[in-house]
């Protein structure tokens, strides 16, 4: 029993101040009791009934999830998640188990599963600590401690260095300052300076400066000054990034001025990325779409539709296949 209180016994509270465009949304008429029947007559049939298991779990908000595994563990007297592990195997098994997590809980895990043990897997270390909001990240510290005893700040500083380092440290601290509804024209200039002045201007790069102007500010005075910078240098932000910085460092900052130019468009590049060629990278494209379904997928996938011309739900029936097509199909809702 000790998975369903590790993952569900805390119901964490949506603390995004962005507004919210899921795909994913309460059901009406929820009947938890029906579907906790549903998931125990689908894991005893012979062979597995997935389909049921998809049509439930992927139709269904994380609170209702929550809901049916309690109403699972009264009537089967066991529980949920692992009778779900025996069941389900692959890609699958992969997604039904991310959804049994809240969205910090997701992003919390996927954290620690990149840095523990050998090696490190920058790419999703980076995705999320630079993909996310202040607020995101301050609930995603709290769940992190709860569920692995241990404190984010240090794991990534035990498995990071340098400046790569020091940049997503400065993001896990979260001194992020809140969207004002007054424009500092003055403070946007001398922002916008200060990085030309740490960069372009000058033989190497004042990294330091660079990390403190970007993990501080707020998301719409930033966007004001990579505007502004235009008028100092003769790159944009980006241009300037890739002409200044190199490696994990480089690929910070790339995501984190993407993400604040246009959060939904980074998403839907990364996608189309991960399903470029034969097959897709499933990884890559299951981390975003579990994370992000209760959050923006809907405007990821207008933002993926806009910029590729065809929907992201063709481009997943066209890399993807079996089961774990039809569960990235159902989170990603109707094609619009």
């Amino acid at each position: 029993m000790a998975l369903v209180s590790e993952f569900l016994g805390q119901l964490s509270l949506n603390v995004a101040h962005e507004p919210l465009y899921p795909t994913v949304v309460p059901v009406r008429d929820f009947d938890p009791d029906r579907d906790a029947a549903r998931i125990e007559t689908a894991i005893k049939t012979k062979g597995v009934d997935e389909q049921t298991i998809i049509d439930v779990l992927t139709k269904r908000s994380y609170s209702q999830r929550r809901e049916i595994a309690f109403a699972y563990e009264k009537r089967a007297k066991k529980d949920m998640i692992t009778a779900l592990k025996a069941a389900l195997s692959g890609s699958l098994e992969t997604v039904i188990l991310g959804l049994m997590k809240s969205t910090s809980q997701y992003d919390a895990s996927e954290i620690r599963g990149s840095i523990k043990g050998l090696g490190t897997d920058e790419e999703t270390l980076i995705e999320i600590l630079c993909s996310r909001s202040n607020d995101e990240l301050v609930e995603i510290k709290k769940v992190y401690s709860d569920l692995f005893k241990k404190d984010l700040a240090k794991d990534v500083a035990g498995d990071t260095s340098g400046n790569f380092a020091k940049l997503l440290l400065a993001l896990v601290d979260t001194k992020r300052d809140e969207p004002s509804a007054i424009v500092d024209y003055e403070k946007i200039d001398t922002d916008a300076r200060a990085l030309y002045d740490a960069g372009v201007k000058i033989k190497g790069t004042d990294v330091n400066t660079w990390i403190s102007i970007m993990s501080q500010r707020s998301v719409p005075h930033l966007r004001k000054v990579f505007d502004k910078y235009k008028s100092y240098s003769p790159y944009d932000m980006q241009e300037s990034i890739v002409k200044e910085v190199k490696g994990d460092l480089q690929k910070s900052f790339l995501v984190l001025v993407q993400c604040f130019e246009n959060k939904q468009l980074y998403f839907a590049k990364k996608l189309n990325e991960a399903m470029k060629g034969k097959g897709a990278k499933e990884k890559i494209v299951t981390r975003i779409i579990v994370s992000r379904c209760e959050v923006d997928l809907k405007k990821i996938c207008s933002e993926y539709k806009g910029t590729f011309g065809q929907s992201l739900q063709q481009t997943i029936t066209e890399h993807t296949k079996g089961d774990y097509q039809k569960a990235m199909l159902s989170l990603c809702g109707p094609d619009q």
